[in-house]
Formats: structure tokens, sequence, C-alpha cells
């Protein structure tokens, strides 16, 4: 199956990809074009690490690169620029596209959804869906897509919805939190699976119930198993299990942005899972099922002597005024707002250190740096000998009062986590991002995607597509 890789990043779905060949036996999916291009960045980062992963050539159109010469493409300029026709046809778009004006980094009241600057960019895929016409569409966002904007909730993904359903495509999608499926980070995204109408998945879709689609019979539901409670199988059968995201089957884009869910609920009507035939949708909250072995964050840790000093938290760093200990604490204090007035604020403590015998917390992009923070990672860890000799140069009294506070034996330090273990936690190759500095690689994993989910979804998609021949 011929793939086109969009918003690549570091290359998390091509390596999902692969995984799922290996597993499978052969080069089921082969990615023959990709882009990234990060706007208002000097330095490609993202794009420079996947053109050196895959030896790829960056494409420039002095290059006078053509469709018929060229099968594995990199192109690193802004997808709004980029020729349709300059695109190799394929049978597969994927991508994970910019989330910012989704993510939960920001409230909710903020945030400005698929009219915001990056938003806009899903018109991007549209764009390239409509000219290219591939079977099926595989998509990556931020699971609060599915309730944005606060005015209208679920809209943004409505208005998706809806021009999918224009261009002939049925949609499946899901809410799958990584380490609910035993990987090592609890990393939340929604899966959007698109199928053109006449395509095989499509028709099977048709011809099974909703209900059972999304427990038994669909790509999702045999990636990644679930359950649904029998109150909701109940509710689910006193009513019709389909609604319409408008209330007529002609309608235009625009009617769905101004009207959809407008002044009826303060919820989203779209649920941890669904699927949408035709305009109208069916949706259930599901609960994952999964009895393997979860990967922890203790299980990714690489071996103390290979930690470079830089990583050790320093006694004063602790401890000071607005050091980690306080980021990590719980605060009741006064402060002040933007327009000069006094609040009272408030939040409780968070893990510290972070629990080795769970899956990691997600990883933000603000996660690299060596600056106290609430929501980096810090770990506690066996000192070796080159670290002993560096926590001995500190004030002692200071490091038993910090053993004291945090439960730390004599052989034990804090630290954060290196670039390698931020990127076994996304389940990435060792040093993937290697060559580029220490926060900039933190960033990178911030952005990307946990590989495992997607070689699960290929091989069940290769799987199912099997079946149907």
């Amino acid at each position: 199956m011929r793939v086109v890789e969009l918003f690549a990043g570091v290359g998390g779905f091509r390596l999902g990809f692969e995984d799922a060949n290996l597993k499978l036996g052969h080069e089921y999916y082969k990615i023959v074009w990709s882009n990234q291009w990060e706007p208002a960045t000097k330095t490609q980062h993202a794009s420079i690490t996947y053109r050196e992963n895959w030896n790829l050539t960056e494409y420039n159109k002095e290059n006078n690169y053509t469709n018929a010469d060229n099968d594995d493409i990199h192109s690193n300029e802004d997808i709004s620029m980029v020729d349709i026709a300059d695109i190799p046809d394929h049978q597969m778009v994927v991508g994970g596209f910019p989330c910012q004006d989704y993510s939960v980094a920001k409230t909710l009241n903020k945030s400005a959804g698929i009219k915001g600057i990056k938003g806009v960019l899903w018109w991007e895929i549209y764009r390239i869906i409509e000219g290219k016409k591939p079977e099926y569409a595989l998509l990556e966002n931020v699971d609060r897509l599915l309730k944005s904007p606060t005015s209208q909730r679920g809209r943004d993904f409505a208005i998706m919805l809806s021009a999918l359903d224009k261009l002939g495509y049925d949609v499946e999608w899901r809410i799958i939190t990584a380490s609910d499926y035993g990987m090592p980070q609890r990393r939340k995204r929604v899966f959007i699976l698109a199928y053109r109408r006449d395509t095989p998945l499509s028709k099977m879709l048709r011809s099974k119930s909703p209900s059972n689609w999304i427990k038994s019979n669909g790509v999702f539901a045999k990636a990644f198993p679930v359950s649904i409670d029998a109150l909701q199988t109940s509710l689910f059968e006193q009513k019709p299990p389909m609604q319409s995201i408008m209330d007529k089957r002609n309608y235009e884009l625009h009617e769905v942005s101004d009207s959809f869910n407008l002044g009826k609920s303060k919820s989203t009507p779209f649920l941890s899972a669904g699927l949408m035939i035709e305009g109208e949708f069916f949706t259930q909250k599901v609960t994952p099922v999964y009895n393997q072995k979860i990967e922890t964050l203790g299980d990714i840790m690489v071996e103390s002597k290979s930690v470079e000093i830089e990583y050790l938290i320093s006694p004063n760093d602790l401890l000071r005024d607005k050091g980690w200990i306080y980021q990590k604490g719980a605060k009741r204090e006064p402060r002040k707002g933007t327009g000069g007035f006094t609040y009272l604020y408030s939040e409780g403590p968070v893990t510290f250190p972070d629990a080795l015998d769970k899956p990691s917390r997600t990883i933000i992009t603000g996660e690299g740096g060596s600056g106290a923070s609430r929501f980096k990672h810090v770990v506690k860890f066996k000192l070796s000998n080159p670290q002993i000799k560096w926590l001995e140069n500190h004030n002692q009294d200071e490091i038993t009062r910090v053993r004291e506070l945090i439960g730390l034996d004599n052989s034990e330090w804090l630290r954060r986590l290196t670039p390698v273990e931020l990127e076994r936690l996304n389940m990435m190759p060792d040093n993937h991002t290697l060559g580029h500095s220490a926060s900039k690689r933190a960033f990178l994993m911030g952005n990307a995607l946990v590989v495992g989910v997607v070689e699960k979804l290929a091989i069940s998609l290769s799987e199912i597509l099997n079946d149907s021949q």
C-alpha cells in the first residue's frame, strides 16, 4: 500500500508502518512521499531528523524530481504551497496534523480550534484528499478535538466529519491512551480512520451493526479491544443508534460551522469511539480491555552510569524558592492577575519523583532544559561513581534535607529524563533525534506520537483488508 505522510514530524507514522511490515513479514506499507514544515523556524529540526534517519534528499523543485522517477521524496516546504500534481498517487494518506489550537496545554476557553492559525492546516489535508482520492486516511490529534470549541462543543470534529462525508468517505474514530494497551506512556490521542465508500472496508462497515463494529469488527476494535457496559448497551437499544450531523442531508460546511451544537448542550456529542456513514454518526463510550504486561517508566530507563551530569538536579535547585520541590508541591497563595487584581491560586501536588512502576505521564514540548517545572519528569535513580563525586561537591546539609523530604537513601538522587529515555517512551529507536541539542530533542518528542499505536493499527488494517479479499 502506497502511503503519503503529512505533518510527518520525526517520522512516527513511518516507524509504525515499518514495525508493522516487520511483524507482517513483508513490505505491506511503503512511504512514497512525506512532508514536514515548521513555520517561523529557521532550522527545520524535525525535517532534518526525518531525512537523516532514512537517508533522504530534501525535495527541491529545482532538482526536477518527478513522481515517476522518485518513490521516496521528503518535502520540506509549506504544504499549502505544494501542488497536488507534485504528490505521488497513493492509497493512504496519514498525518498527525498540528494540534496546538486544541491542546490541553491551553485552557479550553482560549482554544481557537479549526479557525486557529494551525487548525486551518486541516484544510490542506482536505485539499490533498480531494485532489488525490486515496482509499484511506489515518489521522491523529489530541482528544480535545472532540470537544472544541467551548461555544459549540464538538463543532470542529463535526466539520471534519462533514468534510470527509462530502468527499465520499465513511469514518471510524477512537480515543486511545497508549498505556491502556501496555505501552510506556500515558499519551491520549484521537485517531481517525476514513474509508472511501467504494473500498472493501466501507462495504464491511455497512454490513455490520455500528455497535458491533466498534466493539468487535472494526479496525480499532481488533487492534485495541474494548468492552461496553450493559447500561450503555441497554440505552442504545432503546433509541435510534444513528445521529445526524445536520438536520438535512444537503448542507453546506459553513452551516455546520455556524450551527452545530449551538445553544444545545455544554457537552460534546462525540464519545470515545464512533463511526460516521453518509453524514450520520454513532458513538459510544468504551472501556479498554488489556490483560498483558504493561511497560513502565522504570522499564525504559538507561543505565545510571550512562547518565550525563547535566541531567542531575542540584540540591540547591531542588530547595530554592520556586525550585523543583516548590513546583511539584501543593500551593495555596495570593497571585496578581493581568489586570492588577489579587486572587487566591491553589493547586494540588503532583507525584514527585515520577513513579517508576507505572507508565509515564505524557511528554510535553517543554520537557527539555534544566529549569524547574511542574510538568517535566523527574526520576529517582542509583548514583554511579562520577555522579557521586558530583554530588559530594554540593552542600551536604542541603543533600541531607532533600533526602529527608523526598525519601532517598544514601545511594539515590534525582534527575531529569535523558533524550534516549524520551525516545523510548514514544517507542522510537535510541538516538533517533541525535544531532540536536538535548532541549530540542525533548521538544521533538513532545510533538511525537507513540509508534506502537500506529503499528497495531497498521497490522489490524492489513489483516482486515486481506480477510475481505
